[in-house]
């Protein structure tokens, strides 16, 4: 089989055709003689390039995309965390308030001690579980912010190989 290879020199008019908008020259191979099997290997890297570029294009538009999910993920999570936090504070201010009530009605110093020993043993039991709420909603956020990136990545792996 014989490959013809076109050794002319490019005239000016190819050249001026050529420029992008901004008046600078579209990624091409130089136009200049040279062997056919170099010619081959060269035209054959610029393809490569250019398949290359369409690849790494697409990958940048998925991971935005994912990038996009994961924000509203989040942003969700924080609002539901933020939420939860708000709750603990009405509940921890009513719990304030309900003491400070009970206490101006004692009489005695054992009747403080008495409330005092009550109220702290309460606030540490509802601590515990609000920690644990709290706890198990950034878990939570955490997990589902994750799963888009997991998910993501997992596709652009399988789409660039």
């Amino acid at each position: 089989m014989k490959v013809k290879v076109n050794t002319n020199p490019p005239n000016a008019n190819d050249q001026a055709s050529e420029k992008g908008v901004f008046d600078t020259p579209l990624f091409e191979l130089p136009k200049m003689a040279m062997p056919g099997v170099f010619r081959g290997i060269a035209e054959h890297s610029v393809v490569r390039v250019k398949e290359n570029c369409k690849k790494m294009k697409a990958v940048s538009g998925e991971m935005a995309d994912v990038l996009r999910e994961t924000y509203s993920t989040n942003a969700k999570g924080a609002a539901d965390y933020g939420i939860k936090v708000i709750e603990i504070s009405n509940v921890n201010t009513t719990s304030a308030f309900d003491f400070f009530t009970n206490l101006m009605g004692t009489k005695s110093l054992s009747e403080i001690m008495t409330l005092s020993t009550v109220q702290a043993r309460k606030n540490f039991d509802v601590a515990s579980a609000q920690n644990k709420e709290l706890w198990d909603l950034a878990q939570k956020a955490a997990i589902e912010t994750a799963e888009p990136i997991k998910k993501g990545v997992a596709r652009v792996l399988h789409n660039v190989t």
